[in-house]
């Protein structure tokens, strides 16, 4: 049975750490699924002052001083995000011009990050300054370590592993970052009186739909972490 260099590749075998992958799958599209579900359904549900997207963006980044921020439309669906470099809140086409909770939602939630922005909120200023490392590190963890398996060089291997490290670091220090930005969200909507009654809970459904997405990223990123640690983390030691 063909075994190569102890890292758990079997040929044609089953590799146990593929349950590992699997997991991730089933994570990334149930995450996936329920926030395209729950958008979809509060989508149908038009807020009682019939602000668009847009409408509420401006209101909420106004009320906080903020008047450097530009609120623009971008193609495409659920493609909303805030860019600290151009100030611009940019929202997709189904948030822009619509009335729906969902779409005042994502646009309140893409205003918090500009308001992070504005107060120097710490957690995205280490975001920001990690972008640079988590790329290279996503980039380049894979090559290192398969270099590393074809040359027999170890340092390689576990340069690789730690890029990949750094990579799942980073969507760690996202998750304060987007779930401070939707607390801010729903606070303002509701004491601003855009959202009322139950508009205010669904709203919270919305957001708390998108930022189980980023829970699923940083879950499937540490299975696949671990399933690295597993295959090749064990090269010294077999060495």
């Amino acid at each position: 049975m063909p075994y190569y260099g102890g890292y758990g590749y079997y040929g044609m075998y089953w590799d146990p750490t593929m349950i590992l992958v699997l997991i991730g799958a089933v994570l990334s599209f149930w995450a996936s699924a329920h926030v395209n579900g729950t958008f979809r359904k509060y989508a149908r549900v038009r807020s009682m002052t019939g602000m668009t997207g847009a409408e509420v963006a401006r209101q909420l980044l106004h009320s906080q001083g903020i008047y450097d921020v530009t609120v623009q439309p971008i193609s495409g669906s659920l493609t909303d995000h805030y860019d600290p470099r151009t100030k611009t809140v940019n929202l997709s086409e189904s948030v822009y011009n619509q009335t729906s909770v969902s779409a005042i939602g994502v646009a309140a939630h893409e205003c918090g990050h500009a308001i992070q922005d504005n107060v120097g909120y710490v957690p995205l200023r280490l975001r920001s300054a990690f972008v640079p490392v988590a790329n290279l590190g996503s980039k380049l963890a894979m090559p290192a370590i398969i270099l590393g398996v074809l040359i027999g060089m170890t340092p390689f291997v576990e340069l690789g592993i730690w890029m990949f490290v750094l990579a799942v670091l980073f969507q760690v220090i996202t998750l304060p970052v987007e779930f401070n930005a939707s607390a801010r969200a729903v606070r303002l909507l509701d004491s601003l009186g855009i959202l009322r009654g139950d508009e205010v809970g669904q709203t919270r459904k919305v957001l708390g739909a998108a930022a189980l997405t980023y829970v699923a990223a940083v879950a499937v990123s540490l299975l696949q972490l671990l399933r690295l640690i597993i295959l090749f983390g064990g090269r010294r030691r077999d060495d």
